[in-house]
């Protein structure tokens, strides 16, 4: 079933993410930015807690979760731990709420209209998952780009 491909999926790229944030050598480094680089490492990382545990966690989890996400992009140096921790608890999240979705709920329009048109909920995590892996791909750069 898609439920658990997208649970494997979402936990490799989450986990991936914490071993990004703890290889910075320098931990100030997680907030820099310099020229055309304009998102820090650090927040990209708190960009993709507020998208997961907004759209996944408060929308199909009902989890109550209330999204800043103009704190996502203004915030800086929150502490490495702390966001190591973020990241174990939208792990936390993401699995039990797609592990509690069945095929049915699944193939039901996503509650929210977030694009042009609507989408089946399938449609949208494998989105969310892709939108996970597309700034896991930046701050890997990142890290090596200013992380000197």
């Amino acid at each position: 079933m898609l439920k658990h491909t997208l649970i494997k999926l979402f936990k490799r790229d989450l986990n991936k993410l914490k071993e990004e944030i703890n290889l910075y050598k320098d931990e100030t480094n997680l907030w820099k930015v310099e020229g055309l680089v304009t998102n820090s490492a650090g927040n990209l990382c708190l960009h993709l807690f507020g998208n997961l545990n907004h759209f996944i966690g408060a929308i199909l989890g009902d989890t109550g979760y209330v999204r800043q996400r103009d704190l996502e992009f203004s915030l800086k140096n929150v502490p490495r731990a702390e966001l190591i921790e973020q990241i174990d608890d939208t792990i936390k999240v993401v699995e039990e709420t797609i592990d509690g979705l069945s095929e049915s709920d699944l193939q039901k329009q996503y509650e929210l209209l977030v694009f042009k048109e609507q989408t089946t909920t399938e449609y949208f995590l494998v989105h969310l998952a892709m939108h996970l892996a597309y700034h896991l791909g930046q701050i890997n750069y990142h890290r090596r780009l200013l992380d000197k």
